[in-house]
């Protein structure tokens, strides 16, 4: 990537120097995918509309034109603007797929076809190409071309059943946590082909063509993935399972609680081991000793009981105070943070976890803390090389550079 674009790092820090990447993506799931990747050194290039650009840009807007969402979503990449539905934008973008490792797009099916983009067309001007597809219900089956938002995924893939209080809807979890899992996803298939296309190199065979693999990411079935045993549960025994709140159904305790300060952590003492600690240390050792709570089982059939008895004891502490006793014990437990506990905790500034990058906001440069990279390298997260660009800012560098010119 070009040094003036972002901050030098070492060659350690950038594994995926020399991979370039095409992202035909709006929102957060095919971009999450991208930041990944670009994350650790590949040069994405992200292709916006003109003038809009990716309607991120206006999403939990506060001042200027470009919201802090899309300049974490969008970090350590390029823009440029293309209008894909012209014939200039179209042939621009085959070009630049011609010397790409990897297309993202997250387009409901159907549509970079109707573009001629279609996976044929791909694979003729790139046979080599890794094509990765983010969409709503995947491309195939009989919901394939039926738009979503991570919303309806989270509800359709089990997630959000299991969201909230037990005597009220359910809720969600305050992101997009859909749109993020499906961008690991998407970045795992890249990585995956992308390796055995350097492995098919070695044995002296071709790479697998995009006609016959593409990285197909439904929303919903990544977050149905991470829905650990609901549905062996139910196909085994019946059982289904029902919100808990703060809990998680049949682990106790485990929960939030408020102290003293009116701040909350969160105490998971469901270990059998650490139970007795846990209850000596609130000042409870009837519940230690009572037998029927020895097991996990046992505590769940009185876990408003063992919950009334925690939140009593922290109640009476500061937060500090709770953490302290807990920690002494080897209690796991740890604060419920803020984002103002964060952009201060010692643990995430350390391990350069908070990143404080210089950013133009309404015509004003401020220093804004930023999330560091995941996972860590040597002991300290890969510095964050730039935040996510102005609206074809790189637009003339690419074209200049990658392609000999601007497109009439």
């Amino acid at each position: 990537m070009p040094d003036d674009v972002g901050t030098s790092t070492t060659s350690t820090e950038q594994p995926l120097a020399g991979i370039r990447v095409i992202e035909l993506g709006n929102y957060i799931a095919a971009p999450m995918a991208g930041r990944l990747l670009a994350d650790f050194g590949a040069e994405v290039i992200k292709v916006e509309r003109p003038r809009t650009g990716d309607e991120l840009r206006s999403w939990r807007l506060y001042e200027g034109d470009t919201s802090l969402l899309y300049r974490t979503i969008n970090r350590n990449k390029l823009s440029i603007e293309l209008d894909l539905r012209s014939d200039t934008g179209r042939h621009t973008v085959l070009e630049l797929i011609a010397g790409a490792d990897v297309l993202l797009e997250n387009f409901r099916p159907g549509t970079l076809d109707r573009w001629g983009l279609d996976v044929q067309t791909l694979a003729a001007a790139n046979p080599a190409l890794v094509v990765a597809r983010v969409s709503a219900f995947g491309q195939t089956g009989p919901l394939a071309d039926r738009a979503g938002f991570a919303a309806v995924a989270e509800a359709y893939g089990g997630l959000r059943e299991l969201v909230g209080e037990p005597d009220r809807p359910p809720s969600r979890t305050g992101v997009s946590i859909g749109d993020s899992i499906a961008g690991l996803y998407a970045a795992f298939g890249v990585m995956m082909s992308l390796f055995d296309r350097e492995a098919r190199r070695g044995q002296g065979l071709e790479p697998v063509p995009p006609t016959e693999r593409e990285i197909d990411v439904a929303l919903h079935e990544a977050v149905f993935s991470m829905m650990e045993s609901l549905v062996p549960d139910f196909s085994a025994h019946g059982v289904r399972r029902e919100r808990a709140g703060g809990r998680m159904e049949g682990i106790s305790p485990s929960n939030g609680y408020t102290c003293g300060d009116g701040s909350s952590v969160v105490i998971a003492g469901n270990g059998d081991s650490i139970f007795a600690r846990y209850m000596t240390v609130i000042g409870r050792p009837d519940l230690a000793t009572d037998t029927e709570l020895a097991g996990n089982a046992g505590r769940w059939e009185r876990r408003v009981e063992l919950d009334e008895a925690i939140g009593a004891w922290t109640s009476t502490l500061s937060r500090e105070e709770v953490l302290s006793r807990l920690h002494a014990a080897q209690v796991p437990a740890g604060p419920i943070h803020t984002a103002e506990d964060i952009v201060h905790d010692a643990q995430f500034r350390a391990r350069g976890m908070v990143q404080d990058l210089p950013v133009d906001v309404a015509g004003e440069t401020r220093l804004v803390s930023f999330p560091g990279v995941v996972p860590v390298l040597n002991g300290v997260s890969v510095r964050v090389r730039n935040v996510g660009p102005d609206l074809g800012e790189h637009t003339d560098l690419v074209l200049n550079t990658m392609l000999g010119g601007p497109r009439p």
